[in-house]
């Protein structure tokens, strides 16, 4: 196995595996202890803690949460994922309180690796969607029909 197949395989178990489990000690094999969120929350410390909160906290956001893994591309020390959050919302979201909807909002990781553990990463998420599944935000209005 190369080093990119082995860091697109550990990529993959962090969101498949890992994360819905709230497996620390699994989490702990793969993430480095000074590893850098880039789209960290602002009450979120630094390295391994920071990623292991996010974890645990995420888990008492969303129940029954999974993340499903739709692309996976890797070059050089540098693994891209699509991906789809799926849970229901049965706590408290910075200030939403729960509403036991199911949501799917689509997110884009980049995760940086050295010596076999991710040590940076930057995430994009589709927030608006998730605003609009959780119903804070109101759903779009539909194209107009045109007359004809």
């Amino acid at each position: 196995m190369t080093e990119v197949e082995r860091n697109k395989a550990i990529a993959r178990r962090i969101w498949e595996e890992i994360f819905p489990a709230c497996d620390v000690e699994a989490l702990a094999e793969v993430v480095h202890p000074d590893a850098v969120g880039r789209g960290r929350r602002p009450d979120e410390p630094p390295g391994f803690e920071g990623v292991k909160r996010t974890m645990l906290w995420l888990a008492t956001v969303f129940s029954d949460q999974r993340w499903e893994v739709h692309d996976v591309i890797g070059e050089g020390d540098l693994v891209a994922m699509r991906l789809t959050h799926h849970g229901r919302q049965t706590g408290d979201l910075m200030g939403i309180p729960p509403t036991g909807r199911e949501v799917a909002y689509e997110y884009v990781h980049f995760l940086r690796f050295r010596d076999g553990k991710a040590i940076e990463q930057w995430s994009v998420r589709d927030d608006m969607t998730l605003m609009r599944q959780l119903g804070v935000v109101p759903a779009r209005p539909e194209a107009p029909v045109a007359a004809g």
